[in-house]
């Protein structure tokens, strides 16, 4: 038997062969004094073809080279060791002289396998190095595991970084895990600067404030969200405890940029949150064509209740809002009166002076109404020089106050002709005011039967309309 078993005992023997961990021992002249049964399982190799030999090296590589313990035999120091193992191994933090190492060996198994060794010297009493014993664990299923673990988050952070979306992911610190190119380019803060910080709010607000993702990780409850969104966020419908909104970011771009951003918290196997992750679209296009939509129909609607040459309302919107004013009138007992306006003389205007001084002459007698009207009156061109004004909660004797002031008004404006000259004009009113029972068209009868009645009488004055007609 070798020296090293020779001075071991049969103690050494059995605690080698009882370890369930492969273990070989070599002795001072590199051969096997000891190769148990998990070392032969593991490598395939039977004991009676190791011991006494020192061609080790058969069961794991291809060509003679030293493994673990020949280095150590050897007393290699770590450049040595590194010929062999470079980037694979470490002095081991438990035994003075040893080494551990862990190594890929594409022999073993199916597909290779993964082994952690370590080796270390054995000592006689005097301190000389008598041999070396190594030990090997597979370690494949850890390894398979970690690198699934890194392929798996690996994918994950594709996902995120080429998404063309804005994203960014918090931890449970409030720190940023991840801040992909689209968030880069929205918001114009580099990932290196943004990763490991709580500084994330710095990319969308002047003042330290939490965003929508911080909120989510602290488990807000609707009543704090509000207080920062108020009206501009709602409970996502997808994901419990998410929430998702539409602000304004005045600081974004030439003029500020509209984001659409939701937010949603990250859990663990155990559904706890650990995290929470925030995606922010850029929709200003959509809201500025959403806001010229609103312009052109308001555009339009106005278009379509005016008068293109006065601005005042037309005959249209005239029969919308007079049957709603009677209604209101009759349901709460108020009063209510109508003024008819007639533009005195104007067939002589517009000969005298041509049809587009005429228009001047309405504009002007337009803008003397606009002038004299309070906020709740409304002014509407009835016909070619005709006039109507509905004057809500206006008893007889306010609305003869008014006429009579347009009336003034009209008759002291002058307007100028593009020759130099000075057209002088006067109106006729009719004022009615409004009887129960009494529908639309008996007020406007009553009304302009009143102001033909004011021309009747010389022209440029203010009659009352008869209770009936």
């Amino acid at each position: 038997m070798a020296p090293l078993l020779a001075n071991a005992g049969l103690d050494l023997t059995q605690l080698v062969e009882g370890n369930p961990v492969a273990t070989i021992v070599i002795d001072a002249r590199h051969h096997v004094t000891h190769w148990n049964r998990a070392c032969a399982q593991l490598t395939g190799v039977p004991a009676t073809e190791m011991i006494g030999t020192n061609t080790q090296w058969r069961a794991f590589y291809d060509e003679p080279r030293p493994i673990l313990a020949d280095l150590i035999i050897d007393q290699a120091v770590e450049s040595a060791v590194a010929t062999f193992y470079e980037g694979k191994f470490r002095p081991s933090a438990l035994i003075d002289g040893a080494w551990e190492a862990e190594d890929f060996f594409p022999a073993f198994g199916h597909s290779g396998r993964w082994l952690y060794f370590t080796a270390a010297a054995i000592r006689n009493a005097d301190g000389k190095i008598i041999g070396a014993i190594e030990t090997l664990q597979d370690v494949t299923g850890r390894r398979q595991a970690e690198a699934a673990l890194r392929n798996s988050t690996a994918f994950h952070n594709q996902i995120v970084e080429w998404s063309s979306v804005a994203t960014l992911v918090i931890n449970a610190e409030h720190k940023v895990t991840h801040w992909n190119r689209a968030c880069e380019v929205l918001t114009g803060k580099i990932a290196r600067e943004m990763i490991g910080t709580d500084r994330h709010w710095a990319a969308f607000y002047a003042a330290q404030r939490p965003i929508m993702a911080d909120l989510v990780l602290d488990g807000a409850k609707e009543s704090r969200v509000d207080r920062l969104y108020h009206g501009r966020f709602r409970p996502s419908l997808l994901v419990p405890g998410g929430y998702e909104a539409e602000d304004f970011f005045p600081h974004f771009g030439d003029g500020g940029r509209w984001l659409f951003f939701t937010a949603a918290p990250l859990r663990n196997a155990d559904g706890e949150i650990v995290g929470a992750i925030e995606t922010l679209q850029d929709v200003t296009e959509r809201r500025r064509a959403e806001e010229a939509l609103r312009e052109s129909e308001e555009r339009y609607r106005t278009l379509s209740l005016t008068d293109t040459l006065t601005g005042l309302f037309n005959t249209r919107h005239l029969h919308e809002r007079l049957p709603a004013e009677i209604e209101r009138a009759q349901r709460y007992n108020r009063p209510l009166s109508l003024l008819v306006l007639d533009c005195d003389h104007f067939k002589r205007i517009n000969d005298s002076f041509g049809h587009l001084e005429g228009d001047r002459v309405l504009q002007g007698l337009a803008g003397v109404i606009r002038d004299c009207l309070r906020r709740s009156d409304s002014a509407f061109r009835y016909g070619g020089e005709e006039f109507v004004v509905v004057l809500p909660e206006s008893e007889f004797t306010v609305a003869r106050l008014l006429a009579e002031r347009l009336r003034m008004a009209f008759e002291s404006k002058r307007i100028v002709t593009a020759s130099g000259e000075e057209i002088r004009c006067t109106v006729s009113i009719g004022v009615a005011a409004w009887l129960h029972g009494e529908d639309e068209n008996a007020l406007i009868r009553r009304a302009d039967a009143a102001a033909y009645a004011a021309k009747e009488r010389g022209r440029n004055c203010v009659v009352q309309a008869a209770a009936t007609t």
